[in-house]
């Protein structure tokens, strides 16, 4: 069995975060963790695999982002290449962006595994490296948005390269989760703070009093609100069932608390630029 380090002591504060501080804590927050992550759930994701949460819903069961065949498509937040390995099994043109080094050198591997090459570049999704109009599709599968402190830009980033009448789509921890404690058993049942508190949660490591690690919390109206404010009209919203017979256990996700509140939200935009 594959045997990883202990993580080091960290600290959890509630405060705001800039975009920059963001960005330095969860690009090498994932080089440290992708080996154990890739290693964890690396099976379940699939090496060509498109799967939207740890409920287990796959794009080929939900079908947000269309016909794919011959499509520009732009996976934000890719990690190891697999949404967009699939993407590129179905005829698209998939290209991948992350944040984390090792997480693309993951997929490098994984592309010499498969045979099914995917181009990934090195970024944020604050600042895509790509020409006005370059995609038909953009998604992103629980990479990059709850990351990032401008989300706004990040957005407007996202208009900016795709094609009129494009396809947005991406999944995130479900907003209502943010009230409770991230943990899979019972303890993660009982509210312990309030939904409408959206000060970001940071892990500070203690040994050096660095940021570590920042996740920013939105409501369901937070997320409608933004697409609206750069011309997405939002075309379906998800929050996927948890399977009767699906008892994996991933971070603050189970079979205990995904039979009684939504752990996903996936949302599927068209974008269409006002005149």
């Amino acid at each position: 069995m594959e045997e990883f380090a202990a993580p080091a002591p960290v600290r959890v504060e509630r405060r705001p975060v800039s975009e920059q501080e963001s960005r330095r804590a969860n690009g090498p927050d994932w080089d440290r963790y992708a080996d154990e992550y890739q290693a964890t759930h690396g099976r379940f994701l699939g090496d060509v695999g498109f799967v939207w949460g740890p409920e287990g819903l796959t794009e080929a069961e939900a079908g947000v982002l269309g016909d794919l065949a011959g499509r520009d498509v732009l996976e934000v937040g890719s990690g190891a290449g697999q949404c967009s390995r699939w993407v590129t099994a179905q005829g698209g043109r998939a290209v991948g962006l992350d944040l984390s080094m090792r997480q693309l050198q993951h997929s490098r591997r994984i592309d010499d595994a498969t045979g099914v090459h995917v181009p990934s570049v090195l970024g944020t999704a604050t600042a895509l490296p790509f020409r006005d109009d370059s995609f038909d599709v953009v998604f992103s599968s629980f990479g990059a948005l709850q990351f990032v402190a401008d989300l706004d830009v990040a957005v407007a980033e996202t208009a900016r390269v795709l094609r009129p009448d494009g396809r947005y789509a991406f999944s995130i921890t479900h907003p209502t989760r943010w009230m409770f404690p991230d943990d899979p058993g019972e303890p993660g049942l009982t509210a312990s703070q309030s939904y409408w508190d959206r000060t970001p949660y940071v892990e500070v490591a203690d040994a050096s009093d660095v940021v570590s690690y920042v996740e920013h919390h939105r409501t369901l109206e937070d997320w409608v609100d933004v697409l609206s404010r750069h011309d997405f009209a939002l075309q379906r919203l998800l929050e996927p069932r948890w399977p009767d017979d699906h008892e994996r256990v991933w971070g603050g996700w189970s079979a205990l608390r995904g039979r009684l509140t939504p752990g996903t939200a996936i949302f599927a935009a068209a974008y269409r630029p006002r005149p």
